[in-house]
């Protein structure tokens, strides 16, 4: 390097001054080095909100390819969790010092070349109904509020095997009851897309983390909505596969079919990969699928040409908030462009209410009669009554909601024989006020329950189908709304191949919250 000129000051300091010309040699000496590394040069000018936003499958094929390091990434992602989560309270549980040290070590494994999971270098959230290995899980109770589990639920297991790396827990319902995220233990998590409105639940934490960027894969789990409600709310996609699919462990009621467990996301194909690291039989759980979760991973583009839709507005005359039959009866044409033939039609879902509520009030009386006993002014109001109905139940109600419930299910297995799937609505009403703890009133017509105000959902958890959340658009106000596409009996990745077709068609889900 040439020097010009050397001065000297009066305290003998050596100081080096240079020609003009130092800077434009330094900036072509690294515009040179960029150069040879496109990718580097990408990458740098690439910021923070950017990469917290890339879906998940080209997330993780760029911390593969040694395009973006596992420490970026977490950084990235830590940085927009202390910029967002104030606003929100979507993550109860926050491990940045532990996290920075997974990508670490999952940066040693690439540059090794060791073998690495599906998810490798990814962060994740995990819902505070899992268990997690040393990591404080309430499940949204004060009984619990200092509980460290030993072991990992099955599902954490599975993700961390991958190589996706605990980022925090995400804030539930107490005991994941009700389609409202709210405890005693950590509040209300808000809806990005307006704080004053709920997010739904009880995956609402999950939904949550994923519209603003604070995680790129979350997981949750659904009996009645819990993966799908919060999705619509909050501009995701949620999967509730069928039982079995992603054996649920540890679990006292691993013979019922009602609760799932199942990815969340921001687009379809991050759902996918996300299941397909999920998915697969475990000897511990009897209903378990066979099928390895690999399966998943094969495309999802599909010529839907001809393929047979039935269209339900309101599954047999449910209350429908009119800002939600709109925007639902809006996307009708889309189907249609992508070579579906729709069918105005729905099953008969007689008897499907009161069979959920019966299976509904069985397991909570399974899974929480002790806990009543011990520690009744500690559970919520609602949550009693979902435990007290399951106690009060006889022999003979059950008997007849087995029944029922194999009905319902023949009744859905032969519309699905005459039709590919099912569509109608996710909620039945957008969005609401977030100090509102369940919606009492619909279209004119009052809710009985907590919990009346999700038929559209549960009605399908009856029938075991798979069923998923899509974005589909916004009401006037800007409120988030969903729409549910609802496939044969396990064909989970038909379900995932047409909400891919009708997300490419769309791309709601690129619209981001205004709060960002």
């Amino acid at each position: 390097m040439h020097l010009s000129e050397v001065s000297y000051y009066k305290d003998c300091t050596l100081v080096w001054s240079y020609h003009v010309d130092f800077d434009i040699l330094i900036a072509t000496l690294i515009s040179d080095t960029l150069m040879e590394n496109e990718t580097i040069r990408e990458i740098n000018l690439m910021n923070n909100s950017e990469i917290c936003f890339l879906p998940a499958t080209e997330l993780v094929a760029k911390i593969h390819s040694r395009e973006i390091s596992p420490r970026e990434v977490m950084e990235a992602h830590l940085e927009q969790v202390e910029a967002v989560n104030p606003k929100v309270n979507a993550i109860v549980t926050f491990l940045p010092d532990q996290a920075l040290e997974m990508a670490d070590l999952a940066y040693k494994k690439l540059s090794r070349g060791d073998e690495v999971g599906l998810l490798h270098g990814l962060p994740i959230v995990h819902k505070d109904l899992f268990p997690t290995k040393g990591i404080r899980t309430t499940y949204g109770s004060p009984i619990y509020t200092n509980n460290i589990p030993t072991e990992n639920a099955l599902i954490v297991q599975r993700l961390h095997n991958e190589g996706a790396i605990p980022i925090g827990k995400t804030n539930t319902p107490e005991f994941g009851a009700g389609s409202q995220t709210y405890n005693e233990v950590f509040g209300e998590t808000l809806n990005p897309y307006d704080i004053t409105k709920t997010c739904g639940g009880s995956s609402g934490g999950a939904a949550v983390a994923l519209a603003t960027g604070m995680s790129p894969l979350a997981d949750g789990s659904d009996i009645g909505g819990s993966l799908r409600n919060p999705a619509s709310f909050c501009n995701v996609v949620g999967l509730r596969v069928s039982p079995g699919r992603v054996p649920s462990w540890p679990s006292n009621t691993s013979w019922m079919p009602m609760s799932v467990q199942g990815p969340m996301a921001r687009t379809v194909a991050d759902a996918a990969l996300m299941l397909s690291a999920i998915a697969g039989p475990d000897s511990r759980v009897p209903i378990s699928i066979p099928e390895s979760g690999k399966s998943f991973l094969e495309p999802l583009d599909r010529n839907f040409q001809g393929v047979r839709i039935g269209w339900s507005q309101n599954l047999g005359g449910l209350p429908i908030d009119p800002r939600v039959v709109t925007i639902i009866n809006s996307q009708h044409k889309i189907f249609e462009s992508i070579g579906c033939l729709i069918n105005d039609s729905e099953p008969d879902f007689t008897d499907a209410d009161e069979v959920f509520k019966i299976w509904r009030g069985f397991g909570s009386a399974i899974a929480y009669a002790e806990l009543l006993q011990t520690h009744r002014d500690s559970i919520k109001e609602t949550l009693i009554w979902d435990i007290e109905q399951g106690l009060g139940l006889s022999e003979k109600q059950i008997r007849w909601a087995e029944t029922k419930r194999m009905e319902i299910f023949q009744r859905m297995h032969d519309f699905m024989e005459t039709h590919d799937f099912l569509i109608c609505p996710v909620s039945q009403v957008p969005p609401f006020d977030v100090s509102t703890r369940y919606i009492t009133e619909i279209d004119g017509q009052a809710m009985e329950t907590y919990i009346d105000w999700m038929k559209s959902c549960y009605y399908v958890s009856i029938t075991g189908h798979p069923a998923i959340s899509v974005p589909c658009g916004f009401t006037e106000d800007g409120l988030p709304i969903g729409i549910q596409i609802i496939g044969r009996y396990r064909d989970e990745i038909g379900v995932l191949q047409l909400a891919h077709a009708f997300e490419q068609a769309t791309s709601y889900w690129k619209i981001r919250p205004p709060m960002l």
